[in-house]
């Protein structure tokens, strides 16, 4: 590329202050950068909350596990999201009764407490209806279970904090405010291990509230509900003294407790007990406001994993109908004693909630995203606008587009395309992989092979979707061998050395060189492995839970060099970081040197990346949430592990890293998935920073970079795949760029796209994934936002020739702006209809363009290339016969519209002399009638532009064949060539008739003007009139 500056511009840049790109900040370099979102929503995500307006049943609140907080304003219709630049993880919503369509406070931090469940940083809140937000504190509670507002004062709320989940805390139990949530005050707790899963407040007296204690906790390998602290009490006192209220429980230990109180009969409550006993664990019900409890029902059904299930929800007129969330969800007619399963949804269901005018009109949040019902939860549908589903990984391949490949907690695994027409649609995905989806590849050559995984590698699939085949590859135990532990989320990846190669990691590294069908041990057990940590069979506390979830000392992360295949890595959730030189023959442990760097022992190596610049260079990210520690964790080797330094400061960087791509061509561009978002760094990590152009705060679990386009790719957690579009730019970004007002970046040379298709499918009511835009890209960076004064950017021939004129974006940073390779649009005769094919502007051929930015009193230029598909169906030859075509039709709608100007002009003139001068009536018209006759005969004068449109005149016509060749890019057919000729012996005709009136009836009516010294009309030039606006 050629950049050109003027001398002024020159000057202008040697005066501005100096700046590093470590002092740069996000949307310092960021500018007009943007993220977009493919989705997918046809598999959606786990919602934790549903909270609906108390009068206005459009208004809908949805919370997710990951996603944000979804807002409805048409009754569940349509969802969008409110709430992006916050913590994704919450635990609830609550509407102000006083002021529900304004104030709307959310705790964040999902409470349902599952092994991959994210984390809270504390409350917030909204006075204008989820547009603007503030943090109204309790940042470390972690977890908010519920929020009660006082019906009668707005500033006192009632907060119910679950907290922690990986460690002990005191920030738990109830918490109250007094001022709208500007303090805090700690009113009722039991102990750091034993927080508040639920606060209920009586909608009859707000000095009755009931309080659900869970004493719980998770480790990386275990899982404990339930002790000796768990109890439910009630406060009658507006939370001043609290009781336990357990007569009718069972004896012994509680766990979990669900609790709902009849919204229509205060007297009863409802409440599902974890106890030692299962046979008494499940329903109880109280008719007395809890003074004492009937056990009503033990079904497996309403006791099933409390941890995961534990909402009930009461009917909001009936009292004796509830439903209670669980794998399947029930629902009771009967005040408890029976359930029956709600309609078919996808499983794992967390809330319920009825609206409150219409019962029977039921929404239900689940693993898979929400639910509605208009009959009471018989049957159920799908909301298909909310892309919040939970990847854990994502992969790409070399197609061209791209596709996606990922796997979905609790939805399978899947692979969609990059873009697709009419945007990436729900039925542009394909399922490749049922249950917990994990780590899923393409096969690097050939990619309709492809591996999938279910948790804890219970089953790998090898599939061919060429053939329609799947084959289960899963690598099993040797004569020899101990149990194979794999994890939850068990590491696959294949190999850029051998395409036919495969990895995946238990206690052990297998290697497959033949795609699965045999597997070779290259490695001892890589991890601490600590007996106390492989209880697996034990977790749950009251209610055993062995999933495989808690699956531990197992191997995480697995990388070969792409520069040398007998250079692996291997990373632990006990916190090893090993690596072998020969091919796995011996290994190395080079956890000692990451302590003596200052990381904490046994900390979680989430993912490792072998750098593409040097093989004994790699990048480790670590993971200390599951040890309570929130701290960011990401070290750099360049010899082989033997020492390793830090790259990331804590006050740089907001939330634990599980995520890492080192850039394919500058090893100093970096990108960090957080719990909390992307940050970017262009210097090495010696400065990060958050990346939130259309990037919502939400957990980032995996990134890949493809190699063609140079997209990011994000595996996200709660907004499913965000794709950062070529990020070249920001490998060019140095001291001497920022220095300059404005600089233009290098680009490749751009093919042009000759797709054309119908566009997609999908309905009003379903998401569909953004494409990337098209065409050029001309990439700048600017030293400071544009904001007085004029800029302009243009493109020219390399001969000077005018093409257009484009719009410029003015943002501080790198901005983008796309030439859809168009030049102008050609003048159009008036007329009282649209002629829309006119408005089609023709493609610019294959060749160089000059761009030209002026900005203020400097002007910047530069050179790009444009080129055809290499792959193209059609000729040059062809090409330039169109072009000649098309450039005939743009003069000939010029000519017409011309001749219809001089036909409008002089007919106006006529009209308003004839008026003021009797002598010219006569002259003046008959001059009138022949000129509304011709323009009669070649525009359309009457109707309008829908049913009531007149038949096509040569205006109609020209324009419609000249948008027909113009808009394809092949040669015309033999048809449209006739077309063409008709055309062509129609406007010549129309010109014989305006000659012919110039020559007569105006030139006689010029000829009366003068006689009566009375000034002809001005007529512009056709090089005037033509002449396109710079």
């Amino acid at each position: 590329m050629i950049k050109i500056v003027t001398a002024c511009a020159v000057l202008f840049s040697t005066v501005v202050s100096a700046q590093s790109v470590s002092d740069l900040k996000g949307d310092e370099l960021f500018g007009g950068m943007k993220a977009r979102h493919i989705g997918p929503a046809l598999m959606s995500g786990r919602v934790s909350d549903i909270e609906g307006h108390p009068s206005d049943k459009s208004t809908i609140y949805i919370g997710t596990a990951g996603g944000g907080v979804w807002k409805s304003q048409d009754g569940g219709v349509h969802f969008k999201s409110i709430f992006d630049d916050y913590c994704q993880s919450i635990g609830t919503v609550a509407i102000d009764p006083k002021d529900p369509d304004k104030t709307i406070w959310v705790g964040t931090g999902e409470v349902w407490t599952r092994n991959s469940t994210s984390v809270g940083d504390g409350i917030y809140k909204s006075t204008d209806g989820g547009t603007n937000w503030k943090k109204m504190g309790l940042e470390k509670s972690d977890r908010i279970s519920s929020i009660q507002i006082h019906p009668e004062n707005s500033d006192v709320i009632f907060v119910g904090v679950q907290g922690a989940l990986w460690g002990s805390s005191e920030e738990r139990g109830v918490f109250k405010t007094t001022d709208g949530g500007l303090t805090w005050k700690k009113i009722f707790y039991i102990d750091k291990n034993t927080g508040c899963s639920d606060l209920v407040m009586d909608p009859s007296n707000s000095d009755v509230m009931y309080a659900s204690f869970w004493e719980h906790r998770r480790t990386a390998w275990s899982f404990s509900s339930g002790g000796a602290s768990s109890a439910l009490y009630k406060t009658t006192d507006g939370g001043k003294t609290w009781n336990k209220i357990h007569k009718g429980f069972p004896e012994g230990k509680y766990g979990r407790i669900a609790f709902a109180i009849a919204p229509s009969d205060s007297k009863i409550l409802y409440s599902v007990v974890e106890s030692e006993d299962a046979s008494k664990s499940g329903m109880y019900r109280s008719e007395d406001a809890g003074a004492s409890w009937s056990h009503t029902n033990a079904d497996f059904a309403l006791t099933i994993r409390p941890f995961y299930f534990a909402r009930i929800v009461v009917h909001p007129t009936e009292p004796n109908t509830i439903m209670k969330a669980g794998l399947f969800g029930s629902v009771s007619k009967d005040g408890g004693k029976t359930f029956k399963q709600l309609g078919s949804m996808h499983p794992d269901i967390h809330d319920i909630w009825f609206d409150i005018n219409d019962p029977d009109k039921v929404f239900v949040g689940t693993d898979g995203g929400l639910y509605r019902s208009l009959n009471g939860a018989k049957t159920m549908e799908r909301i298909e606008n909310l892309p919040i589903c939970q990847f854990y990984h994502v992969a790409t391949d070399n197609q061209e587009p791209y596709n996606v490949y990922g796997g979905l907690q609790d939805n399978g695994s899947w692979f969609g395309p990059s873009r697709s027409p009419g945007g990436v649609e729900a039925r542009d995905w394909e399922v490749i992989g049922v249950g917990d989806g994990f780590r899923v590849y393409p096969h690097p050559t050939e990619p309709h092979i492809m591996y999938s995984e279910m948790q804890g590698a219970e089953t790998v699939w090898r599939y061919d979707s060429k053939a329609r085949q799947t084959k289960v590859i899963t690598p099993m135990p040797a004569e020899g061998d101990p149990k194979l532990r794999f994890n939850w989320n068990a590491p696959i990846t294949t190999s850029s050395n051998n395409p036919d190669r495969l990895y995946i990691g238990s206690q052990f590294v297998y290697i497959s060189n033949d795609r699965g069908d045999t597997w070779k041990k290259i490695s001892g057990d890589l991890t601490t492995n600590d007996p106390a940590k492989q209880n697996q069979a034990e977790s749950g506390g009251l209610s055993i839970d062995n999933s495989g979830a808690e699956n531990h000392c197992t191997i995480f992360s697995i990388a070969e060099s792409t520069l040398d295949e007998n250079v692996i890595w291997a990373g632990t959730d006990d916190g090893n970081v090993q690596v072998t030189n020969d091919g796995g023959k011996s290994w190395s442990n080079t956890t000692e040197a990451l302590t003596a760097a200052g990381l904490p022992s046994n900390t979680w190596c989430y993912h490792i990346e072998a750098s593409v610049f040097d093989k004994g260079t790699a990048y480790a990210v670590f993971d200390g949430h599951t040890k309570n520690d929130p701290n960011t964790y990401c070290y750099k080797t360049t010899d082989f592990g033997k020492t390793w330094t830090s790259i990331v400061k804590n006050e740089d960087v907001y939330g634990f890293a599980r995520a890492f791509q080192e850039d394919f061509e500058n090893p100093d561009l970096l990108f960090l998935g957080t719990e909390f978002g992307l940050y970017i760094t262009i210097d090495g990590g010696a400065n990060w920073m958050k990346f939130e152009n259309n990037m919502p705060a939400t957990p980032i679990h995996y990134i890949d970079m493809q190699a063609k386009t140079n997209d990011v790719i994000l595996g996200t957690h709660g907004r499913g795949i965000i794709i950062l579009d070529d990020v070249s730019a920001l490998r060019q970004v140095t001291n001497e760029v920022i220095s300059n007002e404005l600089y233009f970046m290098d680009v490749p040379a751009f093919t042009m796209d000759e797709e054309s298709t119908f566009g997609g499918t999908s309905t009003e009511t379903q998401f569909v994934g953004e494409n990337p835009r098209s065409g050029a890209r001309i990439s700048y960076y600017l030293n400071k936002r544009h904001t007085f004064g004029k800029m302009s950017m243009k493109v020219y021939g390399m001969d000077g020739k005018f093409i257009t004129k484009l719009s410029p974006s003015k943002k501080k940073g790198l901005n983008t702006v796309y030439w859809n390779y168009n030049s102008m649009a050609p003048k159009v005769a008036g007329g009282k209809t649209f002629a829309a094919g006119a408005f089609f502007a023709p493609r610019v051929p294959a060749d160089s363009y000059k761009i030209e930015v002026v900005k203020g009193k400097n002007t910047y230029e530069t050179v790009i290339e444009v080129k055809y598909p290499e792959n193209s169906v059609y000729s040059l030859s062809e090409r330039k016969y169109q072009q000649e075509v098309t450039k005939k039709l743009f003069d000939m709608n010029e000519q017409l519209a011309y001749m219809v100007y001089q036909l409008d002009t002089w007919s106006k003139h006529a009209k308003r002399k004839c008026k003021k001068e009797t002598k010219l009536v006569k002259t003046a018209t008959k001059l009138i009638t022949e000129l509304t006759g011709l323009k009669e005969d070649v525009v359309i004068t009457t109707g309008d532009n829908y049913v009531g449109r007149a038949e096509n005149q040569l205006r109609e016509d020209l324009a419609d064949v000249y948008g027909t060749i113009g808009g394809n890019v092949g040669p015309p057919t033999s048809s449209q060539m006739a077309n063409v000729e008709l055309m062509e012996s129609d406007l010549a005709e129309a010109m014989d008739a305006w000659k012919s009136i110039e020559s007569g009836t105006l030139k006689k009516y010029k000829a009366a003007l003068a006689k009566l010294e009375i000034k002809e009309t001005k007529i512009k030039t056709f090089e005037d009139f033509t002449k396109k606006e710079k």
